[in-house]
């Protein structure tokens, strides 16, 4: 397979969405985002997926740090953001939200997880910088 064809973080996106799946199957929908949220931390420990919850994403305007800050749910292996949602249809906002994450962050990949449907739905996201 060349450059053009790989794709970024296989493995570790294949391991966050199975942790998101273990848990979707567990719980269904229904619940709140932070119900979720919970679990899945509690399944990346289980699967000892590194991460990190509720981290603080920094914002720049002219090189200055403003004094409003994002919040990513989870950042995996210090490489990807996930987000996490529980909604019947994930809104385009949402893209937009975590790409704006991907930017703040100079990240290449986000995934945005909807708990939120009888079937788990993702998608996975790149920074188009």
């Amino acid at each position: 397979m060349d450059a053009t064809n790989k794709i970024l973080y296989k493995e570790e996106s294949f391991a966050i969405v199975g942790a998101c799946m273990k848990v979707h199957r567990s719980l269904g929908a229904g619940f709140l985002e932070a119900v979720y949220e919970e679990a899945l931390e509690r399944e990346f420990v289980n699967q000892k997926i590194v991460y990190k919850r509720q981290v603080k994403l920094d914002l720049y305007y002219q090189g200055q740090k403003l004094k409003k800050q994002y919040r990513a749910d989870f950042i995996c292996y210090d490489e990807i953001i996930v987000e996490i949602k529980a909604v019947s249809q994930i809104p385009v906002a949402f893209y937009a939200q975590l790409q704006n994450y991907l930017k703040c962050t100079n990240m290449e990949l986000g995934m945005l997880i909807n708990f939120g449907t009888s079937s788990l739905t993702y998608k996975r996201m790149i920074n188009l910088k």
